[in-house]
């Protein structure tokens, strides 16, 4: 029976970060207690990707400071790969309210990379 497949992208940015700190994915989930079989298929997208308090201990253990930018990328990735909308952008009443605009616009189709960064930025911006 195959494996479902979730988003890739937030795998690889754990992947990435995880080596960054200069750890295999058995030393980094021996030292803080995770399971090496489960953070494996995250990190190659075999398992959702986690949320809440369980990606706060990750990002954590990634030692990554709250609420900095990579703290940000981390959350906002595994939100997405998780088809869910971040918590901090639905508790902002203008930004629920202009949420149908951007599904209209982006309608199915995905944006590219840099479409998609600049309508972040004017998002920040408004």
């Amino acid at each position: 029976m195959a494996e479902a497949k979730y988003c890739q992208e937030f795998g690889d940015l754990f992947r990435r970060l995880r080596q960054e700190a200069g750890l295999t994915l058995r030393e980094f989930c021996h030292r803080n207690g995770f399971d090496p079989a489960n953070l494996s298929k995250i990190e190659r997208g075999r398992a959702k990707p986690p949320t809440g308090e369980a990606l706060d201990k990750y990002a954590k253990a990634l030692g990554l400071e709250p609420e900095t930018d990579r703290w940000y990328d981390l959350h906002d990735r595994a939100s997405a790969c998780a088809g869910e909308i971040p918590a901090r952008l639905m508790a902002d009443e203008e930004v629920v309210k202009k949420l149908p605009v951007v599904f209209q616009t982006l309608g199915g189709k995905r944006p590219s990379r840099q479409a998609l960064r600049s309508l972040i930025d004017l998002i920040r911006e408004a």
